[in-house]
């Protein structure tokens, strides 16, 4: 099981903070004061721009840009991906960091989100590089502006933090931490949950036109909820409730490769 050690400070585990929003986002922010709650030994290295949607896409082609805003706070001009290889193979190199944390993203990453998120690459490329690694994600609604209640991951996260660090995990997983926007009065549960699927009839491609005549489009999920079983990520968070998942890094399908094993004969 992976479990993050002290550091050599004796002020905690050394923490790393990424996400895929940008070094100026609020969830980043937010992030930074959950992790101070666990630990003095801090350190973000977070994408300059936004970056959602990148997934765990590295940079081949183009020279990284790396900007120091304080001693322990860096701005990479690249992807999450590779915010946490410049931070483990350079700016930390010398101590890599005992825990990876992702976030606080704005909006949830559930179900078929992950394959897309830059938040859930930045923790999978943690767990590559040996580092227990954690996704966080805060819901919100669409009322009101898209107004997002930080107060709820912020209040919520620290203890649900401690209990896994607590526990461990395979190193060869990575934790998705998804936070409901729950009504008032609601007080949320803490589910264990599967990767749910999204119906993907509720995908929508928006086809517009330019002041030049030149066709664009807008793609993006209808806003209805679809019915997902119970036990997922998805049933998890309509229900108001946390949402954990344990993420595999290993993607072979164990029951097809026996089957097909047996089909060729090997």
């Amino acid at each position: 099981m992976a479990r993050p050690r002290k550091s050599v400070s004796g002020r905690g585990p050394r923490i790393l903070l990424s996400n895929d929003d940008g070094i100026n986002a609020p969830g980043l922010k937010c992030l930074e004061r959950i992790a101070r709650e666990i630990s003095d030994d801090v350190w973000v290295v977070a994408p300059e721009t936004e970056q959602s949607g990148a997934s765990h896409s590295l940079t081949l082609h183009t020279p990284l840009r790396l900007r120091r805003i304080n001693p322990r706070k860096y701005a990479v001009m690249g992807t999450p991906t590779d915010c946490v290889v410049l931070a483990v193979a350079e700016i930390l190199k010398e101590n890599r960091p005992d825990l990876l944390l992702s976030g606080v993203n704005r909006g949830s990453n559930i179900a078929d989100d992950v394959t897309y998120s830059g938040t859930i690459a930045a923790a999978m490329e943690g767990t590559v590089l040996g580092i227990p690694s954690i996704a966080l994600s805060q819901t919100y609604g669409f009322q009101d502006g898209g107004k997002i209640n930080w107060g709820v991951a912020e209040k919520m996260a620290p203890a649900i933090l401690r209990r896994l660090l607590k526990e461990g995990w395979p190193g060869d997983v990575l934790i998705n931490i998804n936070f409901p926007d729950p009504p008032p009065g609601h007080s949320p549960a803490i589910e264990i949950t599967g990767q749910g699927r999204r119906d993907q009839s509720l995908l929508e491609i928006e086809a517009r036109t330019d002041r030049r005549g030149v066709p664009y489009y807008w793609t993006g999920f209808q806003r209805i909820r679809s019915n997902p079983a119970a036990g997922t990520d998805l049933h998890a968070i309509y229900a108001g409730n946390i949402s954990i998942t344990p993420l595999h890094l290993n993607l072979t399908h164990e029951r097809t490769l026996r089957a097909i094993r047996k089909a060729f004969e090997i």
